[in-house]
């Protein structure tokens, strides 16, 4: 399993890392940010200056899993991982792909008050700037990982990136009101140094408030996949979006076809398990799309259907499974196009212009064919 430890950078997570390694039995600690470091390492300059956070690389994401996933082939036990996750789409696509390598996570947010977590941003970067160190402040994204290009002085660079954790207080704080409440353990680490900090840890996960992330183990596929959507409408003629706590973006109702499983059936299915509803009549196609593969993704067809149109009353029905889904919202296509990733958002457009036409629309990489 691993214990990610979260917080505001600065809030010192390496630190009360290190300590819990001593802990917990069979631990091992796997610090992300020299995935950072070998990231920056191996992507062309251009592609770097595209972005201020090696967490907003997509290769980055996908490699913080790989090379979890191969330690514990490795050494196996826990991992305790310090990383600092502010945005919940990349806690979904994170904690999502562990999932899907059947690895455990126990989610844990060290909380000091904010007054102190500044003053320790100050104080730690002030100390890196003069005893020489190359980032300033060490396990923080944008400091170390960068360090051989930045051509800085240890002032200089201290002081990049003692602004660059103060700037990222605000949003974290945002952060730690709203999804993090709900997803983390929280400590508040205002009077803890980081070997009590530690401890309070270890004593949550044996106990077993730090409990396992509750997200459901989508086992990632070997080949192309069948996959079926429902558009359900409400009386407004918006329909339902539903927000997954395994990978980032909004999706429609809907899943991967089963093994001799007809599609519009596997759509019916689907929508009784994701939100609760029971559709009476079998779901008319609206298109066909193929996905082309692209690695590390298969691709495959995916079919979205029109589910009909929800009366009040069923709307008021509808329930979430809180491992899988974590909130379900009617939309108008304008909406939808800040929620869906590209691709869906696409194939939506489609779907809807199919379903004005009444017509079934085939589509090849989310463009029309025949």
């Amino acid at each position: 399993m691993i214990v990610w430890i979260n917080g505001a950078f600065g809030a010192g997570k390496s630190s009360t890392a290190r300590e819990l390694v001593d802990l917990i039995p069979n631990s091992t600690l796997y610090d992300p940010e020299l995935v950072g470091g070998a990231v920056c390492r191996l992507l062309p300059q251009k592609r770097l200056s595209e972005v201020t956070d090696f967490q907003d690389l997509p290769i980055w994401r996908r490699l913080v899993v790989d090379a979890a996933a191969a330690m514990l082939a490795e050494v196996g036990g826990v991992l305790v991982v310090p990383m600092t996750l502010i945005r919940q789409d990349y806690r979904d696509e994170v904690f999502g792909a562990l999932a899907a390598r059947r690895i455990e996570v126990r989610h844990v947010v060290l909380a000091p008050d904010e007054t102190i977590l500044r003053g320790r941003i100050d104080s730690r970067a002030a100390f890196a700037a003069e005893a020489g160190a190359g980032g300033g402040v060490a396990g923080e994204p944008g400091s170390e990982a960068y360090a051989d290009m930045s051509g800085e002085t240890p002032a200089q660079a201290a002081e990049r990136v003692r602004r660059w954790c103060l700037d990222h207080v605000g949003p974290f704080r945002d952060a730690l009101d709203g999804w993090l409440a709900a997803d983390a353990y929280a400590v508040d680490t205002s009077a803890l140094t980081a070997a009590e900090a530690a401890r309070a840890i270890a004593d949550a996960v044996a106990a077993g408030h730090a409990a396992p992330c509750g997200i459901v183990q989508t086992p990632e596929p070997t080949g192309e996949t069948l996959a079926a959507g429902v558009l359900l409408f409400d009386e407004q003629d918006r329909f339902l979006l539903v927000d997954p706590t395994y990978k980032p973006g909004w999706e429609f109702p809907g899943g991967v076809v089963e093994p001799g499983e007809a599609p519009a059936r596997a759509g019916i299915r689907e929508v009784a398990e994701e939100i609760g509803l029971e559709l009476d009549t079998v779901p008319r196609l609206l298109l066909v799309d193929w996905e082309r593969p692209q690695p590390p993704g298969y691709g495959g067809l995916r079919l979205l259907f029109d589910g009909g149109r929800l009366g009040t009353a069923d709307a008021a029905r509808l329930l979430l499974p809180g491992a899988e889904l974590r909130a379900w919202r009617f939309v108008t296509e304008e909406e939808a196009a800040d929620l869906l990733p590209p691709v869906r958002f696409t194939r939506l457009h489609w779907a809807l212009r199919a379903r004005e036409q009444g017509t079934v629309l085939n589509l090849e990489a989310g463009v029309p064919v025949g």
